[in-house]
């Protein structure tokens, strides 16, 4: 020390990073071979480590400390609307995009093909997770598009590609191009049937003359957005009345940035959202004066049309959690084991373990989870998993995401100040979790959609669930009551117990999961845990006679 030292700088754990992030987590290895994606380890390994790389994770912190700002006119007062970004964020989207994580189920749908996506999207979440909504919303609106005739044959070429582009021009003159949304306004907000925005078919000659052969569908649409994600997208799907009373019901329109002439469409940028979280991020107030969108599917049936959006951007809420609970654990395990507190590691202490490892569980159910509910997406073709799928998806989008700031929350607390401060990933992290809750159907809307889901068809989500349940049944008392209890609910529903149900959905198919294929120390502490006694109350709950370090040990494997 010299003269001006006050003192040296020591039990500090190094910064996480230099880490294979698929290699260090035997969960997310075992769940992708087992739900039938195990072609896709290698490039999956690869992704894992370049995304492990502290400069690589730094982006992160770049991209939200130094987030999107919104340009409206250029030098000479021309209207533009255009959003300005670090150069970090097209690093992050640069990976994502190159990656096929907005296309690659589409682009090449082999079995497993959404098991394998969802992989790479549970990797990119522990990196940055702004940068996944128009990656989200671009991948979700291919289905959609895929049956927009001419529409999407002159679309679909450029939002299949993997190279970014985030040049503002005319899609034919780009590279690759990303799709946005914009659903909710001012006065509804979950209720979309309160839209006031309205569009008015503009007659065949009219476009045909102004727009050629692509102006075939072409409307014009005046109204606002109260949220619109992401403004610098090259398109948005929208939803809005097609006549003065509304009786005809909403429509779905797909609104681009720049019209087929090369003229700026109409769509006014009011400012950009100032968000808890995802700040990396642009998402923003609009209005419509007078701008032109297609008819995406039937005049009236906007709301089937988006719902089928909806629930692939649901399950990339619930894969996206998984990320994120992921990353929280990691960085609260590295800094445990690297920390000393009174004479050993906090990693060593009987009840910062017992935190740990109930954090420990809770991650690697949530992966098991979105996996599996991955698989029902590859396989919607099969009736089993398709009625799985209607359930677990908005039952699943309640539960972990509900989970989710409790979980950051406690793993903050493991760092302490270190945590709390914004030069780690903590205070990120804490603060992108409640977004999956509320965007795309808060919590209250996903519990009324299982109920609904159980509603259409009963017997076939019985049959469902017993058939995902009933194999671990045989292997667990404790399991094999919980499983009856749940069988007696779904005779019973009533709105008012729905969030108890979804939970229940959730935490059984979680533990059957576990019991099936974690090792016996896993699914030993999350049966007794979770199924043999209620969950509830803070993380670190767990009963005593339980292999903590085992449960560790396998946690974080560097």
């Amino acid at each position: 020390m010299n003269q001006f030292d006050t003192h040296e700088v020591f039990n500090q754990a190094p910064p996480f990073g230099d880490v294979n992030l698929l290699r260090c987590d035997p969960a997310l290895q075992e769940g992708l071979a087992r739900e039938g994606a195990q072609w896709a380890h290698d490039g999956l390994d690869a992704l894992g480590a370049r995304l492990g790389r502290p400069e690589v994770l730094d982006l992160a912190r770049l991209a939200n400390a130094n987030g999107p700002r919104l340009v409206a006119f250029d030098r000479s007062g021309r209207r533009i609307d255009e959003i300005e970004f670090h150069p970090a964020w097209h690093e992050l989207m640069a990976l994502m995009i190159g990656a096929g994580a907005h296309s690659a189920p589409w682009a090449d749908p082999r079995p497993g093909a959404q098991v394998a996506r969802a992989g790479a999207y549970l990797l990119f979440g522990q990196v940055e997770n702004g940068a996944q909504c128009p990656v989200t919303m671009t991948y979700a609106s291919v289905p959609a598009l895929r049956r927009a005739g001419k529409l999407g044959e002159r679309w679909l070429p450029k939002i299949l590609s993997n190279e970014y582009d985030p040049r503002s021009l005319p899609v034919g003159q780009k590279r690759g191009a990303l799709i946005g949304m914009g659903m909710t306004e001012k006065q509804g907000g979950t209720d979309v049937r309160a839209n006031t925005t309205r569009a008015t078919e503009i007659a065949p000659g009219e476009a045909r003359a102004r727009f050629g052969e692509e102006g075939e569908g072409a409307w014009r649409i005046v109204g606002h957005k109260w949220f619109f994600s992401a403004p610098q997208s090259d398109a948005h799907l929208i939803l809005a009345q097609t006549d003065e009373g509304g009786s005809a019901g909403l429509s779905c329109f797909f609104v681009p940035r720049f019209l087929p002439d090369g003229s700026r469409n109409a769509i006014r940028v009011q400012r950009l959202k100032d968000k808890l979280g995802n700040r990396s991020n642009a998402s923003s107030e609009v209005e419509f004066c007078d701008a032109v969108g297609w008819l995406v599917g039937a005049v009236g049936r906007g709301i089937p049309t988006i719902l089928e959006m909806g629930s692939h951007t649901r399950l990339d809420c619930v894969v996206g959690t998984a990320g994120i609970m992921r990353a929280a654990l990691c960085h609260a395990l590295h800094h445990a084991r690297g920390r000393a507190a009174f004479g050993k590691p906090l990693a060593q202490q009987p009840l910062m373990q017992n935190v740990l490892a109930d954090l420990a569980l809770e991650s690697e159910a949530a992966t098991a989870f979105a996996l599996r509910l991955a698989r029902c997406f590859d396989r919607a073709d099969d009736p089993n998993e398709a009625a799985l799928g209607r359930i677990l998806t908005p039952a699943g989008k309640y539960w972990l995401c509900k989970r989710g700031p409790a979980f950051g929350a406690e793993a903050m607390e493991v760092m302490g100040g270190n945590g709390y401060v914004e030069d780690g990933p903590l205070a990120r992290l804490y603060r992108e979790f409640p977004v999956n809750s509320i965007w795309e159907g808060s919590g209250n809307v996903m519990c009324l959609d299982v109920l609904r889901a159980l509603g259409k068809a009963p017997e076939a989500a019985r049959a469902a669930l017993e058939a995902e349940l009933a194999p671990a049944a045989a292997l667990d008392a404790r399991f094999a009551r919980y499983v009856g209890q749940l069988g007696r609910d779904l005779l019973d529903t009533d709105e008012a117990g729905a969030r108890r149900l979804a939970e229940r959905l959730v935490i059984a198919v979680q533990g059957a999961l576990l019991l099936q294929h974690a090792p016996p120390y896993v699914a030993e502490a999350f049966v007794a845990s979770r199924i043999a006694q209620d969950v509830g109350g803070a993380f670190g709950r767990l009963p005593s006679g339980l292999d903590l370090d085992a449960i560790l040990a396998r946690a974080l494997k560097l």
